[in-house]
């Protein structure tokens, strides 16, 4: 099976040292983090961490978020897929550049990384976990079939008032929100 994921108009790729500067610029932008400013990445370093955390998916779980491309194009719009959270779940996530927003991608990625996660292992729950102020990831966890499990206060953030959400395919076991959780 090849890393890469196409779908209609994008291509998913795992990411290599070559990517870095592209996915930095994007998580890099205040206009990406309006949901939850203070996650923004200030530092290349911040940007190097994450994109090792996706590695080990690759090598542990044969999946991981992926480097997204407009395909008629080649450039590089956003990151996103699923990533092996704790050992438990495939935590589907994504990040799409500002000048990209509002055409569907997000909803274009996470779809075929969850149908990607299925194949692998379709035994591991697929979950998306969100800040309950971020209507727009809400809207895409539930266009792609996941329910709300979980409503609780978003550990170590900042303002105690946020709440987190966990959005999955199925119920849980408690090690399962567990991982969601840290």
């Amino acid at each position: 099976m090849s890393d890469d994921l196409l779908t209609p108009r994008l291509r998913l790729s795992r990411p290599s040292p070559a990517d870095l500067d592209a996915v930095h610029a994007i998580n890099a932008d205040s206009r990406v983090w309006t949901h939850f400013p203070s996650l923004r990445h200030r530092e290349l370093a911040t940007t190097v961490a994450m994109m090792e955390r996706w590695e080990r998916s690759w090598n542990e779980a044969g999946l991981g978020s992926s480097v997204v491309r407009l395909r008629s194009t080649g450039d590089v719009i956003g990151n996103g897929g699923c990533t092996l959270l704790g050992g438990e779940v495939w935590n589907v996530g994504y990040r799409i550049a500002a000048d990209h927003h509002g055409h569907g991608y997000a909803t274009e990625v996470a779809g075929a990384a969850i149908e990607r996660a299925r194949a692998i292992d379709p035994d591991r729950p697929v979950i998306a976990f969100l800040v309950e102020h971020n209507h727009a990831s809400a809207r895409v966890a539930e266009k792609l079939g996941l329910r709300l499990v979980h409503r609780g206060p978003d550990a170590g953030n900042h303002d105690p008032s946020v709440m987190r959400l966990v959005y999955a395919d199925r119920d849980l076991t408690a090690e399962q929100l567990a991982a969601t959780l840290r």
